[in-house]
């Protein structure tokens, strides 16, 4: 059988396809519950979560579904760059963005700061929810976290986009890690090397990494369809991550605007940028990304708050070409807007 697996056993579920966690606010308890109802697992990003409200996110997921599910965190970059960028810095950086904000007469920000959420504290209750999985991205928390995570019941779950990455999960305790390849939508997870060295295809770097590593393998970016799948399983993965064909569906929390595109006739092309937060990401190709393919930005996230106001007028007036609509490559047009029915779809295909 297909979906018996290292991952669905050690996972304790029915099939090895796990919905992949979203940043922003674009998961929600209703998609979790649902693939996780249906013998998959659903993940739920908290990157900008409080803490009050990881509890509240954990409680609602535990009064939809019995079955196991993943709370997902973002880890500090030991090296971010925000830690050494200046006012001059900003100066800088601001300096080609100016024209949108006087084209639109809004004032620039005079400086720029973040309201992120405390990463201690988000830590401290996803380990006071104990979830059945605590899955991370951007590296591992300390190993004493870790321990204290799997005290309480949780599997852990690392994200790499190298082999390095991959190892360094592995040594770090996860039980499993998720190899993505560079067709995966959102921010790109790398967290040892520069970004340039993490845009392996999935195809590629998925047997890289399952000969250096002896926990389970988990497969991700660019996966659309149960033959993306299936070629997956073929390279050796004990799993499968898909996240882009989630975020289309109903059940997510991505905006409808957001949605439309990813549903486009015509479909649509990505591409890799940092202009929207300060961390390269895949997005769906606009105008704005493409005239500012080469312009230095503010350290995520101070780019995205120096573009909030910007971005706030043009949604008002229905101007799409800023807003950051974040998209794996597909390997075909996307067709399901129901949760239920793409991984119902998934499954008997697989089946055949």
């Amino acid at each position: 059988m297909w979906n018996r697996t290292k991952v669905s056993e050690l996972l304790e579920v029915d099939y090895p396809i796990i919905q992949g966690p979203f940043g922003g606010r674009f998961s929600t308890a209703k998609l979790i519950s649902t693939v996780s109802n249906l013998g998959g697992m659903g993940s739920f990003g908290l990157n900008a979560y409080q803490p009050d409200e990881i509890i509240k996110v954990n409680d609602e997921i535990k009064k939809r579904t019995a079955k196991p599910y993943a709370l997902n965190l973002w880890v500090p970059l030991k090296n971010d760059p925000i830690k050494s960028f200046t006012p001059t810095d900003f100066e800088a950086v601001q300096r080609p963005f100016l024209p949108l904000f006087e084209k639109e007469n809004l004032e620039p920000p005079k400086e720029i700061s973040t309201t992120a959420p405390d990463y201690d504290e988000q830590l401290a209750a996803v380990i006071k929810s104990r979830p059945p999985v605590a899955s991370f991205i951007f590296g591992l928390p300390e190993a004493e976290v870790i321990k204290e995570l799997k005290k309480g019941g949780s599997k852990i779950i690392g994200t790499a986009t190298t082999v390095e990455e991959a190892e360094f999960i592995e040594a770090g305790g996860a039980d499993l890690v998720v190899a993505t390849g560079n067709a995966a939508g959102g921010h790109r997870a790398a967290f040892l090397e520069p970004n340039a060295k993490s845009f392996l295809e999935t195809n590629k770097l998925l047997p890289k990494v399952i000969e250096k590593v002896s926990i389970p393998v988990i497969a991700a970016g660019g996966i659309t369809t149960s033959n993306d799948i299936k070629k997956m399983f073929a390279l050796g993965a004990s799993g499968v991550q898909l996240g882009t064909v989630f975020l289309a569906t109903g059940e997510s929390g991505a905006p409808q605007h957001h949605k439309k595109r990813l549903f486009s006739e015509t479909g649509y092309t990505t591409t890799l940028t940092k202009v929207f937060t300060g961390r390269y990401g895949r997005v769906i190709q606009s105008k704005f990304v493409d005239d500012h393919i080469k312009t230095e930005v503010a350290p995520y996230p101070l780019q995205s708050s120096f573009l909030a106001h910007l971005r706030k007028k043009y949604l008002e007036r229905g101007d799409m070409d800023l807003m950051a609509y974040w998209a794996g490559q597909p390997t075909s047009k996307l067709k399901f807007t129901k949760a239920s029915e793409l991984f119902s779809s998934l499954v008997r295909d697989l089946d055949d």
